[in-house]
C-alpha cells in the first residue's frame, strides 16, 4: 500500500439513500457500506464493510488469530467484510489490532448512516463447545465497553489475549456502540474468544436488520440516535 497519496483518516462517500429503507419498499438497501483508510506512522490498514453482504471474509492484517476472528464476524454477521493491514507488529500486535478495531468501527458507523428503520437493539449467546457468551449491543451513538471475559491463558498461539478487550474498546469508541460482553461458562480461551466474536457478530446482524414495522424511522423516542 503506498501512503503518499493518503490521508491519517478517510471514508468513502456512500449514497444518499443510506441506512434508510423506503416505506413501500423493505428490501435492504444492498448499499449499506462503509470503507475507511487509516494510515499512521504505526499502521497502514484499510477496510471495507458491507452490512448487507453475504458473509465474505477477505482479511490479512498479519495477525492470524486476529484474521480468524474477522472471518466468524463475517461468516456470522453475514457482513461483508475486507481488512488489509500492515503495521509494526515486529514490536508486538498492539498497534495493529487497536488500528483494525478503529477503522472497523469507523467502517460501521458510515456504512449505518442515519440508522433509519433498524431494529437498534441486538442480544444473542453463543456457545462453542464449553464456552458460553452473551453479548447485548445498542446502536445509540453513544460509546460504552461492559467486558467481563476470563481468559485463563496470556496467548492463543501468538496473539496477546489482553488485546482482545482492546479490540472491542476501541470499535465501540468509533462506531458509537454501546457493548456489554459476558462470559457464562468457558475454561479454552480460544473457545472463548472465538464465541465472543460469534455473539457479537449475531448481535450486531440482529441490530443492524431492518424493523418493517418502523418503514423506515428513527429507532429513538428522540427522532434522532446521534454519534455523540
Amino acid at each position: 500500500m503506498n501512503n503518499n497519496s493518503r490521508s491519517p483518516l478517510s471514508c468513502s462517500s456512500l449514497p444518499q439513500t443510506n441506512g434508510s429503507p423506503s416505506p413501500t419498499s423493505p428490501s435492504p438497501d444492498p448499499g449499506r457500506i462503509g470503507v475507511v483508510e487509516r494510515v499512521t506512522k504505526e499502521t497502514d490498514v484499510w477496510v471495507k464493510v458491507n452490512l448487507d453482504g453475504n458473509g465474505v471474509a477477505n482479511s490479512n492484517t498479519s495477525i492470524p488469530f486476529l484474521d480468524h476472528m474477522l472471518d466468524q464476524l463475517a461468516s456470522h454477521g453475514l457482513f461483508d467484510v475486507h481488512v488489509k493491514a500492515t503495521g509494526d507488529i515486529h514490536i508486538d500486535d498492539h498497534h495493529t489490532n487497536e488500528d483494525v478495531a478503529l477503522a472497523l468501527g469507523t467502517a460501521l458507523l458510515q456504512a449505518l448512516g442515519d440508522r433509519k428503520g433498524i431494529n437498534r437493539f441486538g442480544d444473542f449467546s453463543a456457545p462453542l463447545d464449553e464456552a458460553l457468551i452473551h453479548v447485548s449491543l445498542d446502536l445509540s451513538g453513544r460509546p460504552h465497553l461492559s467486558y467481563d471475559l476470563n481468559i485463563p491463558t496470556e496467548r492463543v498461539g501468538t496473539y496477546d489475549t489482553q488485546l482482545v478487550e482492546h479490540f472491542f474498546q476501541s470499535l465501540v469508541n468509533t462506531s458509537g456502540m454501546t457493548l456489554h460482553i459476558r462470559q457464562l461458562a468457558g475454561k479454552n480461551s480460544h473457545h472463548i474468544i472465538e464465541a465472543t466474536f460469534k455473539a457479537f457478530a449475531r448481535a450486531l446482524r440482529q441490530a443492524t436488520e431492518y424493523d418493517l414495522r418502523r418503514l423506515g424511522t428513527v429507532p429513538s423516542s428522540k427522532g434522532v440516535l446521534s454519534r455523540s
